[in-house]
């Protein structure tokens, strides 16, 4: 790779990626990506492997196919950031000037957030600090910012009982993201209180949009928050055939950006 050589944590969220197109992969094939000693990269995952975050292999690491543990925000940032502008732009065409919409907290959503600026005469419900200040920039949104107990190191805030922050509150679309997403089990988060709060935004708004790169799906997490009978749109970087047709068969639009 490369370039500036990347502090540790920018290289264990670089070999997330990683894992998530391959799979697997080898010491020696990190250590020649990242210009790094074997011993580096070693060190990298034997932490990794003791956050979970990854499978320990002799020679090399496998992905870990529950999605239990969940990096921090900052920690995400950068992480498939091209799937989730296109993702993000997608999203886009489906908010029209003057709609009220809940922005759910995530990176894609912020990458979102940041092309609000297009549209005109929004009002704004989100629980997200950073998409807060985002749009605090927008010259014509209402932004109204959830209160409740603030979730560190996620700049997010969750409701202490899910509802009854958003109680009365009606929205026209809510824009949800996902840390996980099966046919089998809808979209899933690995916090339990984070899927009170995302089931109480769902059930505010008259349109469900679930934002969801490819490397999220086929997996599980922790805590159901929408069932596939609750998701009315699917917008993603790329999906199967078979997983695209079942989709479609429950009534859902799937948006490829």
């Amino acid at each position: 790779m490369s370039g500036q050589p990347l502090f540790t944590v920018e290289r264990k969220t670089k070999i997330l990626e990683v894992l998530q197109l391959q799979n697997k992969v080898t010491v020696a094939k990190l250590a020649s990506e990242f210009g790094v000693s074997g011993a580096t990269i070693r060190s990298d995952l034997r932490q990794m492997h003791a956050q979970g975050l990854i499978i320990r292999t002799h020679g090399g690491a496998m992905q870990k196919i529950s999605s239990n543990i969940e990096l921090y925000t900052d920690q995400k940032l950068d992480s498939n950031i091209e799937k989730k502008k296109r993702i993000a732009e997608a999203a886009l065409q489906l908010i029209s000037d003057g709609d009220s919409i809940i922005l759910d907290t995530g990176t894609t959503t912020l990458e979102l957030a940041k092309l609000l600026y297009r549209k005109g005469y929004l009002t704004v419900i989100t629980n997200d600090i950073e998409i807060a200040l985002t749009l605090e920039k927008h010259p014509s949104a209402k932004i109204y910012m959830l209160g409740g107990l603030i979730r560190k190191m996620f700049h997010c805030t969750l409701s202490l009982s899910g509802k009854p922050l958003m109680d009365g509150i009606i929205v026209n679309k809510a824009f949800m993201g996902t840390n996980a997403f099966s046919l089998e089990k809808g979209a899933l988060t690995p916090d339990i209180s984070q899927a009170e709060t995302k089931k109480a935004m769902i059930q505010c708004a008259q349109e469900v949009i679930l934002l969801c790169d490819s490397s999220k799906i086929g997996k599980v997490s922790l805590s159901q928050f929408a069932r596939m009978e609750d998701i009315d749109i699917f917008v993603t970087d790329a999906i199967g055939t078979q997983d695209k047709s079942s989709m479609e068969e429950k009534g859902i639009m799937i948006i490829v950006a």
